[in-house]
C-alpha cells in the first residue's frame, strides 16, 4: 500500500490553482485587449448599443474582473448605491459609527465615492489593483463630532475622477464600504460612476426607500445584479411605522419574482436623526451583524467572491457574443458598401470598353481624322491592287504631304477621353447615390460630395491614354521586327500602322448606323486587310486582341482610382466576429460554477 505525504497533495492542489488562475488571466486579458481595439465604425441601427455594450465590457474587466482574478483572496468590496435621497451616506455613518460621508439637501448628494477600509486592509485599495481609472486620494479620518466635520476629506480634494480612501478601524477587516454616487443622479456623470461602481463591487448593498423601491431605474441595476448572480442586500430605509411587514412582503416578492430570492432584505424604521446626523444603532444593528458574519468567515468571503465572479464572467461572455454578432454586421454592411461602388464602377468599365469595341468611337472628329489620313479613294486602290507590288506607292504616300498619323491619334485620345469621363462620372454619381441611400453610407459621406470625378483626373486620363497609344505602336513595332520583309511595314510606318490597329480595335460596327457603317466601319475593314497582308490573319488577330486588352487594363486602373475614394471612407474593421465568438464561448466555461475557486 502506497502513503500519500499530505503535504505533498497540498502542493499539488496549490499548483493546479495557480495553473488556473494563470490561464484566466491571460485569458482575460486576451479579451481585455480584443475590446480595447474594437471599433464599430458604421451607424447601424444597434451601433450605439453595442459601443455602450463594448465601453462597459471594457470597464469591468479593467476595474473589477482582472483585478479580482488576480487577487482571488483580496477583500470584499461592498458598494453602497441606491436613489437620490434614499439615504446611502447616512446610513454608512451609521454602519461605521460616526459622520464619514457627507449629506444634505443639495442634490446630487454624494459628489465624490469614498472608500472605508481596515486599515489592515489599507495596502488593497492604495494600490490601483481595483478601478485603476480612479486616482486616490487619502481621507482623514475625523472623529470630532460636529456637524462641520461631515467629511472625509478637504474641500479642494474633491474631483469625480478620485477614489478617497479613509482607514477606519470600525469597518470590520477582509470587508471595505464604498459610498456610491446616486443611480438616478441629475448628473450625467454621477451617474455613470455609480454604474462603474457597482460594476467592480463584489457585493452590493442597495438602498431604496418605502416611497421608491419600486422605481425603474434601481430595478434596472437589480436585474443586472441578479443575471450576474451577485450578492446583494437590499435595505429598505425610511419604513413608516406600522408599515414595515407590508412593505417589506410586497418587497420580497418584487425580488422573488425577478430572480432575486437570495437576496438580503434590512428594513430600517422611520427614525428622528440626532444633531450629528446619525441614525441610532439600533437601527442598523442587523446590517452590522451580517457584514461582522460575513468579515469573520473566510470560506462565505470565498463563496461570495466565487459566485459574483463566475456570474460577471458569464455576463462578460454574453456581451462578447453580441459584439461578435455586432461586429459580423459591419463586416456586412461594409461589404454591401463596397460592393455597391464596385458594382457602379464595373458597369462603368463595362460600357468603355463596350464602347471601345463596337465602332461607337468611330464618330465624328476621329471618323473625321481618319478619313484625312486614308485620303479620299487612292488609299484603297492601292490596297486592292496587289499590296506587295504597289509598296512603293503607298509608302510615298505615308511619306508624303497628307495629315499625318498623329492627328488621328489626338483626335482618339480626344474621343476616348470624352467617353471615360463620363462613364467615370456616371460611375462616381450611381456610388454616391447608393450611399446616401443607406444610413451608414451617408454617414460616412457626410458633407463630402463624391458624386463627380477629382479635378486631375481628365489629365490622369489623357496620359494614360497617350501610353496606350505608346504601347499600340510597340505592339506593332515588335510584330515587324520578326518579319523577315521589314520594307513593307516600314513603308507604311510605325505611327501609320499603330493608327490603323487602333481603328481595328475601334472597327466592329455595332453601335453605327445608317452611312456610318458604310464609311468608318468600311475603312476600318480596309484597314485590317492591309494590316493582315503584313502580318498575317493570325497575328492581326492578336495584336488587335493585345491592344484591346492593354485598353481595358488601361482603363480598369483608372476607375480603381475614382472608386478608392468611396473605399477610403471606410475604415477597416480590425475586430473578428468569430475571434469574438470564440473568446465568448471560453468565458463562458470559465464562468461555470467552480471557474473560479
Amino acid at each position: 500500500m502506497k502513503l500519500v505525504n499530505p503535504t505533498d497533495s497540498s502542493q499539488t492542489g496549490a499548483n493546479a490553482a495557480a495553473a488556473q488562475q494563470e490561464a484566466a488571466v491571460e485569458l482575460l486579458e486576451r479579451a481585455l485587449a480584443e475590446l480595447a481595439g474594437l471599433e464599430l465604425p458604421l451607424e447601424l441601427p444597434a451601433a450605439d448599443e453595442a459601443r455602450a455594450t463594448a465601453v462597459n465590457a471594457l470597464g469591468q474587466l479593467e476595474d473589477y474582473i482582472l483585478p479580482r482574478w488576480r487577487s482571488l483572496d483580496a477583500p470584499l468590496l461592498a458598494v453602497v448605491g441606491g436613489s437620490t435621497g434614499a439615504g446611502k451616506s447616512t446610513l454608512v455613518n451609521a454602519l461605521v459609527g460616526h459622520p464619514v460621508t457627507r449629506s444634505g439637501a443639495i442634490r446630487p448628494t454624494t459628489r465624490q465615492p469614498i472608500l472605508l477600509h481596515h486599515p489592515h486592509d489599507a495596502d488593497w485599495f492604495t494600490s490601483t489593483r481595483v478601478l485603476p481609472s480612479l486616482s486616490r486620494v487619502q481621507g482623514e479620518l475625523i472623529k470630532e463630532n460636529t456637524p462641520a466635520s461631515r467629511a472625509g476629506v478637504a474641500p479642494d480634494a474633491r474631483a469625480m475622477t478620485s477614489l478617497v480612501l479613509v482607514a477606519d478601524p470600525a469597518i470590520p477587516q477582509g470587508v471595505a464600504l464604498l459610498d456610491a454616487p446616486d443611480v438616478d443622479s441629475i448628473s450625467d456623470d454621477n451617474r455613470q460612476l455609480a454604474g462603474q461602481l457597482l460594476a467592480a463591487a463584489d457585493l452590493w448593498l442597495f438602498v431604496t426607500t418605502a416611497n421608491r423601491y419600486a422605481d425603474a431605474v434601481p430595478w434596472k441595476l437589480l436585474l443586472d445584479a441578479a443575471s450576474r448572480d451577485i450578492t446583494v442586500a437590499v435595505i429598505l430605509d425610511r419604513v413608516p411605522a406600522g408599515a414595515e411587514r407590508e412593505v417589506a412582503a410586497d418587497l420580497h416578492a418584487m425580488l422573488n419574482r425577478e430572480g432575486l430570492a437570495g437576496a438580503q432584505l434590512f428594513v430600517v424604521p422611520e427614525t428622528e436623526l440626532n444633531e450629528l446626523g446619525m441614525l441610532p444603532p439600533p437601527a442598523v444593528a442587523p446590517i452590522n451583524a451580517w457584514l461582522a458574519n460575513i468579515s469573520e468567515d473566510t470560506a462565505g468571503r470565498a463563496e461570495i467572491v466565487r459566485r459574483t465572479l463566475n456570474g460577471t464572467v458569464r455576463s462578460l461572455s454574453g456581451r462578447l457574443t453580441a459584439l461578435s454578432q455586432a461586429v459580423q454586421d459591419q463586416h456586412d454592411a461594409g461589404a454591401q458598401l463596397r460592393d455597391d461602388v464596385q458594382t457602379a464602377f464595373a458597369d462603368a468599365g463595362t460600357r468603355i470598353s463596350q464602347s471601345t469595341s463596337d465602332g461607337t468611337l468611330l464618330r465624328g472628329e476621329v471618323l473625321a481624322r481618319w478619313q484625312d489620313f486614308v485620303g479620299t479613294g487612292e488609299f484603297f486602290r492601292a490596297l486592292e491592287s496587289n499590296i506587295g507590288r504597289l509598296r512603293d506607292r503607298i509608302g510615298a504616300f505615308f511619306k508624303g504631304q497628307p495629315p499625318p498619323a498623329i492627328k488621328v491619334e489626338s483626335a482618339i485620345e480626344t474621343g476616348l477621353q470624352a467617353v471615360i469621363l463620363d462613364q467615370a462620372a456616371r460611375a462616381a454619381e450611381d456610388a454616391d447615390q447608393r450611399w446616401r441611400a443607406d444610413p451608414a453610407g451617408r454617414q460616412l459621406l457626410g458633407l463630402e460630395d463624391l458624386s463627380g470625378v477629382t479635378a486631375e483626373f481628365p489629365a490622369e486620363v489623357a496620359a494614360e491614354i497617350r501610353a496606350w497609344q505608346g504601347e499600340v505602336l510597340e505592339l506593332i513595332r515588335s510584330e515587324g521586327a520578326a518579319k523577315r520583309s521589314q520594307a513593307r511595314w516600314l513603308s507604311f510606318g510605325v505611327n501609320g500602322l499603330g493608327v490603323v490597329l487602333m481603328i481595328v480595335v475601334f472597327s466592329f460596327t455595332g453601335g453605327l448606323t445608317g452611312a456610318e457603317v458604310g464609311i468608318a466601319g468600311g475603312t476600318a475593314v480596309v484597314g485590317q486587310k492591309l494590316l493582315e497582308a503584313i502580318f498575317g490573319e493570325d497575328a492581326v488577330r492578336r495584336l488587335a486582341k493585345d491592344a484591346k486588352t492593354a485598353l481595358d487594363t488601361r482603363c480598369a486602373r483608372l476607375l480603381d482610382g475614382q472608386q478608392q475614394r468611396f473605399f477610403e471612407c471606410l475604415a477597416p474593421t480590425q475586430a473578428d466576429a468569430r475571434r469574438l465568438g470564440d473568446l465568448a464561448g471560453q468565458l463562458a466555461e470559465l464562468g461555470t460554477q467552480g471557474g473560479a475557486a
